[in-house]
C-alpha cells in the first residue's frame, strides 16, 4: 500500500487530507459520520478574541456550481473554545489546526498568545479575509504589507507551525504569498472563497443578508488549481490546496500542481463522511498507479515544452 504521509515544515500528517475551516465546525459535529483519526488533520472554524453571533440571515444559499456563505465568523470566542471545544480535540488521534481571525493586528496576537498556553494544538491557520476595523475596513489579506505585518507579529507569539490562508480576490496572489513567507509563515493555504452574490428576481433583493458572500464548490476548482500553481512558482514553503475538491482525483490534481496537502470544504455539506472516503479513495488511486509514496507526485505536473505560465 502507498505511504500517504506528508511533512509540511514541522507539521507531519498521516495523509494529505485536511478539513477546511468553516465547513467542519469544531470537529465534534462530525464524529458520528466518520473516524476522525483517519484524517490528516482537522481545521477548526475561525476563532476570534470575543464570541461572535455572525451575520444576519440569510447566511447560506446554493447557486449553480457551488454555494455562497456569509456566516460572519460566528464562533464561541477563544475562552469558550479552550474550555468547551479543545478538550474533545485533544482526544482525536489526528492533527489539530486552529483557524484564527480578527479585526485588528492585536486581535490575532491576543488569540495566538492565549491558545499557545494550551496543549493539543498542532498549528495555527491565520484567516486574513477579515476587515481591518482600525484602518477603515480594508480586508487584511488584500494588502501585501498588511499580510507581512500580521504574519510577522503573530510569529513572535508562537513557535508552532504558522499557516497563512490567502485570498484569491486580488490581482496577484503571488505577492501575498511572498509577503507571508517574508513575515515568517511556515506554510500557506490557498485559496479562500471568491466574492459572489445571488439575487431573488421575485423580491428584487439580494438573497444573502450581507449582499455578498464567499463562493465555494466544484466551480472553484479550476481557479484554485491555477492560484495554487502560481503560489508554488513564487515561494518554496509547503502549500495546502483548497477549492472544489470532491474526489481523490481532485486531490491528485492539486498535488501534481505542487500542493503538499489539501483541505476538503463544501463537499462536507453534501456528504458529511466524504473526507474519510477521499482518504480511502486516494490510497486506492495511488496503489492503482503504482505510487509507493504520495510525495512522489507532489509538483510532478508535466508541462509541455515551450508552454508559458500566464497569471
Amino acid at each position: 500500500m502507498a505511504n500517504l504521509s506528508v511533512a509540511l515544515a514541522g507539521l507531519n500528517l498521516k495523509n494529505p487530507i485536511l478539513t477546511a475551516s468553516g465547513t467542519f465546525g469544531y470537529g465534534q459535529e462530525y464524529e458520528d459520520f466518520m473516524d476522525l483519526s483517519r484524517l490528516g488533520g482537522v481545521v477548526t472554524k475561525s476563532i476570534t478574541k470575543e464570541p461572535r453571533a455572525g451575520n444576519p440571515p440569510f447566511r447560506v444559499t446554493e447557486v449553480p456550481g457551488g454555494m455562497l456563505n456569509s456566516i460572519g465568523l460566528a464562533n464561541v470566542g477563544m475562552e469558550a473554545f479552550v474550555k468547551e471545544k479543545l478538550p474533545f480535540l485533544r482526544k482525536i488521534r489526528t492533527r489539530v489546526i486552529v483557524n484564527i481571525a480578527g479585526n485588528s493586528v492585536n486581535d490575532y496576537e491576543t488569540v495566538v498568545s492565549r491558545l499557545d498556553r494550551e496543549e493539543g494544538i498542532d498549528a495555527y491557520e491565520i484567516n486574513l479575509s477579515c476587515p481591518n476595523v482600525k484602518e477603515g475596513g480594508l480586508t487584511f489579506g488584500k494588502n501585501p504589507a498588511e499580510v507581512f505585518r500580521i504574519t510577522q507579529n503573530v510569529r513572535l507569539h508562537t513557535k508552532r507551525p504558522l499557516i497563512v490562508k490567502l485570498t484569491p480576490n486580488v490581482t496577484s496572489i503571488g505577492d501575498l504569498a511572498q509577503a507571508a513567507v517574508e513575515g515568517g509563515a511556515d506554510i500557506l493555504s490557498a485559496i479562500n472563497t471568491l466574492v459572489g452574490m445571488a439575487v431573488d428576481v421575485k423580491t428584487r433583493k439580494p438573497i444573502l443578508g450581507k449582499i455578498t458572500g464567499g463562493f465555494s464548490g466544484p466551480a472553484l476548482k479550476s481557479i484554485a488549481l491555477a492560484k495554487v500553481f502560481e503560489v508554488v512558482q513564487r515561494v518554496s514553503v509547503p502549500v495546502i490546496g483548497i477549492g472544489g475538491i470532491f474526489s481523490a482525483e481532485d486531490v491528485m490534481e492539486f498535488l501534481l500542481v505542487g500542493a503538499s496537502a489539501v483541505q476538503i470544504g463544501t463537499a462536507n455539506f453534501i456528504n458529511p463522511g466524504i473526507s474519510e472516503k477521499i482518504v480511502r479513495d486516494l490510497q486506492t488511486l495511488c496503489d492503482e498507479q503504482g505510487i509507493k509514496h504520495v510525495k512522489e507526485i507532489i509538483g510532478k505536473l508535466e508541462i509541455h515544452e515551450g508552454a508559458v505560465f500566464s497569471q
